[in-house]
């Protein structure tokens, strides 16, 4: 009896591997895989879109990807820094000044965005619009008006504290 289960597991092990070594590398998408020009690999194309673009199918050929090697110019601001990793005042001050200057024309942004906002909100009671025969709907914007405002006044509180946490 032993012998006959030793048999079937060979027979089976048997017909395992031959199945296994009749699939196709690519088994999985069922798709060839295709090499198109500028190193593209893919294998979401047709037969006829491939043959378009000029890619050539690969067959069982492994495929390796290299990482590309870094670039010799790295940023000016890091080949500045000491070697201690301390970044050097001048930079640091410049970022700062950027930064200010940034928050600021958002700050000047939002609070012209939010004075307009309260403008139509009109406390509360916007105009009617001509499109706004259903009274939900003028209700909507209304709300829609008084949110609007609300996260522009979290927006405006948040540039503020950054503005505060950079250096003048």
């Amino acid at each position: 009896m032993k012998s006959c289960n030793v048999a079937r597991i060979g027979c089976w092990l048997g017909a395992i591997s031959a199945l296994c070594s009749v699939v196709p590398a690519h088994a999985e998408g069922d798709s060839p895989l295709y090499r198109c020009p500028g190193d593209l690999y893919t294998n979401s194309l047709s037969a006829k879109e491939a043959l378009d673009k000029g890619c050539r199918t690969l067959e069982g050929a492994p495929i390796t990807i290299i990482a590309p090697p870094k670039r010799a110019g790295a940023p000016a601001a890091a080949s500045k820094q000491p070697a201690d990793n301390r970044i050097d005042p001048a930079v640091q001050k410049a970022r700062d000044s950027d930064a200010r200057r940034i928050l600021e024309t958002e700050l000047r942004r939002d609070e012209d965005r939010l004075a307009e906002l309260r403008k139509e909100y009109n406390a509360g009671e916007p105009e009617r619009r001509g499109d706004e025969r259903n009274y939900q709907k003028y209700l909507d914007r209304a709300a829609e008006l008084k949110a609007s405002i609300a996260r522009k006044e979290n927006d405006i509180a948040a540039i503020k504290r950054e503005l505060a946490k950079v250096a003048p």
